[in-house]
């Protein structure tokens, strides 16, 4: 065997596009013997740079041509499984095969319930197995033992939380290895290390006839360092790294790092992991070879950039001790030419800039485009975007399985039986596009969205049963009374398929158990198609993965953590459509890009936390552990979004981009942003065309804003029988009486909506009205009728814990009342009594909440208030006459069973809000000497009749327009103030 002198290494540097550039040279090397091309590998670190190289392959072809055999080695985050093409060239049957990651996930999970010191639920057993499994694949990816961790000595300024994380984690460690024995399995790191050892031994005895290129390869893992040395050591064997800066001189190439010890302290002093560069530095060490044994790769393409572009780059990611040189670059040293900047105000507009963009690019034939972020919300607003010209953007990274049909069904399932079937919870399953799928949708539709009506207000009692009772029949006045029994004849078919849920989880935990019955259901509530398609298959493989797996997961699978479970493992899928996109526009992840180039690349979200983004926190080691372990630091990641930014920039055409704010608030510039814009100074070129195209597309040509709406309906169609209650709104907000009392629009209450002021002002009026029909007016009857309201089976019981106290205090106080006024002589003559008469051609009704006879013979007019009662200034002004009504009905005798026409003579409000230390007091808008700005007693009844006939003769019997806000400082409910378009006249000068 003869091996090379010098190892073969070649580097395509960032200004050249590396797939073209690649291809270029193999096939000036190989192909003129198309036989000897197709028998040569090439080594790739993914499966997208397998499709990159394929894809140049074709361009430059252009024709027919045997493809050598490309194999995924693995990525930088050594997620990828090493290619079945290497597996026949060792003696694998010494190798035992690898775990399988979901069943290591679950033995993990199980280990993490087992050894924890505190209860952990399921979801975050396997959060923290995930990280766990992390750190395991990176220690055997460095080849660290267990017993390293055991080796650590923990300063005095770590908190003990880091000694009780290591001990744990060293105890799970090795636990592992008796359940890796008993599976009869290793890791899979630790197959692809014996792998690769394998492969490079055999190598070294007998290297290929044949070509093998080991290309874009940056992983620094020793075990494929040392297959990489062998290569560039074999007689055919070359290795070309892409992006390795040969334009940095040796003051800043050592600037980088990593150092050596320090001779006094014996300490290693801290390299740049943060630098673009390092990854590739520590690589070239780990192969024993210099950046001086690189050779420039001398094949190019049409789609690289001028030369001087990589040289800019180099000086723009200088080390930060040696940025002062920013200061002596020539012109042509910190020239960007090609390379535009956008910053805009909004993440919304930095996405249709970038569309705009994009399809900028498709009017030249045969131009190429790709967005490159890490941001996922930026690149689904962009894949919208370009949907307005009919562009499906071939988006790499897919959409998680999560946010997807199947994965939405499964979440909904699991949170409605972890809040047992709370309405928001128990309609968004019902509601699901997935559920009921053909022809019977539309039906089941319209019956839950009549359940939907049902749950509006306070929730019911928890479970299917809670839903049972909701529909079960009512004594009395029940205003719902036909939709509940259509809804309850109904019910019984989603019940049944709801049911089973319920049971699985009643029992004790079993994991597999919940994982079936969810599995089940889900195709019966969707007619199977939660598992159709492409997405629906992704996502049964998931569950078949899982319930698999789960006899060996978690042993305590509390139901409530299902959610968070799914959440997290179907978020951890990706689907991407068969079908791919647009051949010329890409939206690519930072992992996607590697290796990969258009002509036009547009690097999105260059803020600080996005791009790059903050390292993930690791819940096991604390950072200096890492270090002491000679692990990879956390920040090693922002390296390599350093290099991938570096390597984008090498584009014949760029454009990056970032908004001033985020989601939640301003947002800090990239330090890769600030890198460029402090070196480039004057030459800083904005590409402000782009922001104002985003800002003109959707800015309509004429813009007509609604006027204050008037309407002037006919008066055959203006009410003639008013509720005393709007008479008010009337006054104070004509439209909200149009919409209510015309257009017979009314506010819906929201779903599982808290017990407010209305439903408790419902409920003291049904305690006070059966107080009533019992018709023995005993004021100690009444606690009695309001414990037996809130001990009825329909009546939630955190409604019971927190209101029954409340309302029974005022209840209480409300009995106290009545009492003392019994014994003064006042008595009750009706409780909630309907009445009505007729004034100005208008018959008004209104129910009132209690009529006494007081003992001057008059009447008084009570109305009871769960909060505040409205003011004297309120009542003057016309937008509180509810109890001057009442009591003018009263007066011309039109409440049933009060014989006579009587004068009403006092008018109360029973406010049963808390004042001083107790609840419940009185309150009159009146009084008899007109005092403190209120009206006097005896001329009530004739001030409201004014008003309202007033008020009649102009809307109701007239032509007067129901404009809106009139009296804009009353508050109101703003019920119709979307109806209305408010915010589009509300406060111009003509509105």
């Amino acid at each position: 065997m003869v091996e090379r002198g010098r190892p073969a290494l070649f580097n395509i540097p960032a200004h050249r596009s590396f797939s073209d550039a690649l291809v270029a040279g193999l096939l000036a090397r190989h192909g003129d013997d198309p036989v000897k091309l197709a028998q040569g590998m090439v080594l790739l670190p993914g499966n997208r740079a397998i499709r990159s190289i394929s894809d140049a392959f074709v361009r430059k072809s252009g024709g027919g041509l045997l493809l050598p055999r490309l194999v995924a080695l693995g990525d930088a985050e050594l997620g990828e499984q090493v290619g079945g093409a290497l597996d026949p060239l060792g003696e694998q049957d010494a190798i035992p095969p690898a775990v399988g990651p979901m069943q290591r996930q679950m033995i993990l999970a199980r280990l993490v319930q087992d050894v924890s010191p505190r209860p952990v639920d399921a979801g975050q057993a396997l959060q923290l197995a995930g990280t766990l499994a992390s750190v395991l694949d990176q220690m055997q990816v460095e080849r660290l033992s267990v017993a390293a961790l055991r080796d650590i000595q923990l300063s005095d300024a770590l908190s003990a939380h880091w000694q009780r994380s290591l001990d744990l984690l060293t105890v799970l460690l090795d636990r592992w290895p008796q359940e890796l024995k008993r599976l009869g399995c290793i890791d899979l790191a630790e197959r692809r290390n014996r792998l690769f050892d394998r492969v490079a031994e055999r190598w070294k005895e007998s290297p290929p006839r044949h070509f093998v290129v080991a290309a874009g390869i940056s992983t620094t893992a020793p075990a494929i360092a040392g297959l990489l040395r062998r290569i560039a050591a074999m007689p055919h064997g070359m290795v070309v790294f892409a992006g390795l800066d040969q334009n940095m001189d040796a003051d800043a190439w050592e600037a980088i790092g990593p150092f050596d010890p320090d001779p006094v302290t014996g300490r290693i002093p801290a390299g740049h992991e943060t630098h673009p560069q390092y990854g590739l530095k520590r690589l070239l060490d780990r192969m024993s070879a210099t950046r001086d044994d690189v050779a420039q790769w001398r094949w190019g393409s049409e789609h690289d950039a001028r030369a001087v572009r990589g040289r800019n780059i180099s000086n723009a990611m200088l080390p930060p001790r040696l940025t002062t040189r920013w200061r002596d670059l020539k012109t042509a040293d910190r020239s960007l030419a090609g390379v535009e900047a956008l910053e805009v105000a909004t993440p919304g507009e930095e996405a249709q800039a970038i569309a705009i963009a994009l399809r900028e690019a498709l009017e030249t034939a045969g131009k190429t485009a790709a967005l490159v972020t890490p941001d996922r919300q930026l690149a689904t607003r962009v894949s919208a975007h370009l949907k307005r010209w009919n562009i499906e953007a071939d988006d790499s990274a897919g959409q998680p399985l999560s946010r997807l049909p199947p994965g939405t069904l499964l979440i909904a399932m699991a949170q409605a039986v972890a809040e047992r079937f709370a309405p928001v919870t128990l309609l968004a399953l019902l509601k699901h596009p997935l559920v009921m799928r053909g022809e019977d949708r539309l039906p089941w539709l319209e019956r839950v969205r009549g359940l939907d009506l049902l749950l509006r207000g306070p929730r019911p009692q928890a479970g299917l049963l809670g839903i049972d009772l909701l529909l079960a029949p009512r004594e009395g006045e029940d205003r719902q009374r036909d939709l509940r029994a259509r809804i309850g004849a109904w019910w019984p078919q989603a019940r049944s398929l709801l049911a089973p849920l319920e049971a699985a989880f009643a029992g004790a935990p079993d994991l597999s158990a919940q994982l079936a019955a969810i599995r089940e259901q889900a195709g019966l509530l969707s007619r199977e198609a939660v598992w159709a398609g492409h997405q629906g298959r992704a996502a049964a493989e998931l569950f078949a993965d899982m319930e698999d797996h789960a006899g060996d997961g978690p042993r305590e699978a509390d139901m409530r953590s299902l959610p968070i479970l799914l959440d997290h493992m179907l978020g951890g899928v990706a689907v991407r459509p068969p079908q791919g996109g647009h051949p010329r526009i890409a939206i690519l992840g930072l992992i996607e890009a590697r290796l990969m180039q258009a002509d036009i690349m547009i690097l999105g979200g260059l803020n600080e936390g996005v791009w790059p983004g903050m390292p993930a926190p690791d819940p096991w080691l604390a950072p200096s552990i890492r270090k002491d372990l000679g692990l990879p630091g956390l920040e090693s990641r922002i390296g390599l979004a350093a290099h991938d930014f570096a390597s984008a920039l090498g584009a014949p055409q760029v454009l990056i981009t970032r908004a001033r704010r985020g989601a939640g608030g301003p947002a800090v510039a990239s330090r890769f942003w600030l890198r460029l814009k402090a070196m480039a100074g004057p030459q800083w070129k904005s590409a402000d065309r782009y922001a104002d195209f985003a800002r003109d597309i959707d800015r309509p040509a004429l813009f007509r804003p609604a006027a204050r709406p008037r309407p002037v309906p006919p008066a055959s169609v203006r009410p003639k029988l008013v509720p005393v209650t709007d008479v008010d709104r009337l006054k104070a907000d004509p439209y909200a009486f149009y919409a209510r009392r015309i257009l017979r629009l009314a506010r819906l209450d929201p779903v599982d909506a808290d017990a407010g002021p209305a439903w408790r002002g419902t409920a003291v009026h049904e305690i006070l009205q059966r107080w009533a029909e019992a018709a023995t007016l005993d004021p100690a009857d009444l606690e009695d009728r309001a414990r037996a309201m809130f001990a009825r089976p329909d009546v939630h019981p955190l409604l019971r814990a927190l209101w029954q106290p409340r309302l029974i205090e005022a209840i209480r106080w409300i009995a106290a009342e009545v009492t003392k006024d019994k014994g003064e002589g006042r008595s009750i003559l009706a409780v909630e009594r309907e009445g009505r008469t007729e004034i100005a051609g208008i018959t008004l009704t209104g129910k009132a909440d209690r009529i006494d006879r007081m003992t001057d013979g008059t009447l008084a007019i009570v109305d009871y208030k769960t909060g505040k009662p409205p003011s004297a200034r309120q009542v003057r002004a016309g937008f509180a006459l509810q109890l001057g009504l009442l009591g003018l009905i009263a007066e011309h005798g039109g409440f049933p069973g009060i014989e006579g026409r009587a004068v009403a003579g006092c008018f109360e409000y029973w406010s049963l809000a808390k004042k001083g230390d107790a609840f419940g007091y009185r309150e009159s808008p009146v009084d008899p000497l007109g005092k403190r700005d209120k009206i006097v007693t005896a001329d009530f009844t004739a001030y409201v009749h004014d008003l309202f006939e007033q008020a009649a003769a102009g809307y109701l019997n007239g032509t007067m327009p129901f404009e809106a806000q009139v009296n804009p400082e009353v508050a109101s409910y703003g019920d119709y103030d979307q109806l209305m378009r408010l915010e589009e006249w509300y406060g111009r000068d003509d509105g």
